[in-house]
């Protein structure tokens, strides 16, 4: 799955981490500051937001695209010298470019959020009557808004583009390096099928889910002092009363909750979406024998085969029913939880209503980063069972038994259902 893809997985992965943090100590621990030295000084924390697209290319933003853009270069060089790889090219700067765009995508979200506090708060102000906001004021900020919308559009609309290529790459990849091994795995159950579909969902879901784990790991960077900054205006929370940054802890408290209810709601739907395929492999295996044996495909086994998967996608039906009970009552509670927590400090009319917007944004981009497993947990379920046929379609490949592979795996799955 990642062999085909990827110079010696294991290694290039935990080097990856290594590495990044490496980049990320030495940048907080004075590459940041040391930019000033070459004409690249650091923003200042006093200063107003930056509005509009010169807030992408401040002295201090240049800086650090240099600096992230060095580091790349030198991990890049030790595995392509080091460990060269047939599709090298696409896994490392690939991979390293939807690294960016997921970076610059957050940063946008940074800058429209900079945007909310002056609009909405103009808007307060020409609701009020008072005549010291016109429209110019309003068209002007708007179209600051436009120019940020517009160049995200064109980044979005050429990553998907590039996205689409990289994931046909690895398909590739995985179809070149399956059929290299036909011989070895023809004669296992649902072979086609694992090599046709499943190393395309594979490669599709992997790099859905890896792009949405780092993106809201890069919000929670850039988000986190902006919530614990918007937190000096709420001075209590309900019941709870006054805390040290009420706004931070509450979203952090509410996002775990979430994810450990979903997480055990959820527990038994992976295992249950393995034995489906399994049911429903072994059903379609026997209908396409039956195409070609007048022996094969007789009622009474297809009966007993489609009786087993009735029973699967049955029980299938009644987890999903309650997971998404709770799901669907976790995810509506959310959508007042932050008007919930800041009714006391909107009724003694502490914040603006460009505060509030800033504070809404800030808290939502928080919430949905903590609640990445609440979101993508059915995406996650489908990508633990497709990972589990192609570990047991590759056990061939090491001389190992694909049966016995696939027991034990049902067996864990049953054990985590007790």
């Amino acid at each position: 799955m990642f062999k085909s893809f990827f110079p010696r997985p294991r290694l290039f992965f935990s080097s990856a981490v290594i590495w990044i943090a490496v980049a990320v100590a030495l940048w907080y621990g004075g590459f940041a500051a040391a930019g000033a030295r070459f004409g690249f000084p650091p923003d200042s924390p006093n200063a107003e937001p930056i509005l509009g697209l010169g807030y992408f290319v401040t002295p201090h933003a240049l800086w650090f695209y240099g600096y992230c853009g060095a580091f790349l270069g030198v991990f890049a060089a030790f595995w392509m010298i080091g460990s060269p790889h047939r599709y090298q090219r696409w896994s490392i700067f690939g991979t390293a470019l939807i690294l960016f765009t997921t970076y610059f995508n957050v940063q946008v979200s940074v800058a429209i959020n900079n945007w909310r506090r002056p609009f909405f708060d103009d808007v307060q102000t020409a609701l009020s009557g008072d005549g010291t906001k016109t429209a110019a004021d309003l068209y002007g900020l708007m179209l600051i808004f436009a120019q940020i919308a517009f160049v995200w559009v064109a980044v979005y609309v050429a990553t998907r583009f590039f996205v689409s290529h990289y994931v046909f790459r690895w398909r590739t990849a995985m179809n070149d390096y399956y059929m290299a091994r036909w011989q070895q795995v023809r004669s296992i159950e649902g072979a086609a099928q694992r090599i046709q579909e499943d190393t395309m969902r594979f490669a599709t879901i992997v790099e859905d889910l890896g792009v949405s784990i780092v993106e809201s790991l890069m919000t929670l960077v850039a988000f986190l002092p902006v919530l614990a900054a918007l937190s000096a205006y709420v001075s209590e929370l309900p019941i709870v009363g006054v805390i040290p940054e009420p706004l931070l802890v509450a979203s952090i408290v509410w996002s775990l909750f979430g994810t450990l209810l979903l997480a055990a709601a959820g527990i038994r739907l992976p295992g249950l979406n393995f034995r489906n395929q399994r049911v429903e492999a072994a059903y379609r295996k026997e209908l396409v024998y039956g195409e070609d044996d007048a022996n094969r495909a007789q009622p009474a086994t297809t009966a007993e085969l489609f009786r087993r998967v009735r029973k699967n996608y049955f029980r299938m039906f009644f987890h999903y029913a309650y997971f998404n009970m709770f799901r669907g009552m976790y995810l509506q509670a959310d959508n007042i939880f932050a008007y919930l927590i800041l009714v006391p400090t909107i009724a003694a009319g502490k914040i603006t209503f460009g505060i509030l917007q800033q504070i809404l944004t800030a808290f939502g981009q928080v919430s949905t980063s903590f609640q990445y497993l609440v979101n993508s947990w059915t995406t996650i379920v489908e990508l633990l069972s497709i990972h589990k046929r192609l570990k047991t379609f590759e056990a061939a490949f090491d001389g190992r038994d694909p049966d016995i592979v696939e027991r034990d795996i049902v067996r864990e799955g049953e054990l985590h259902e007790m």
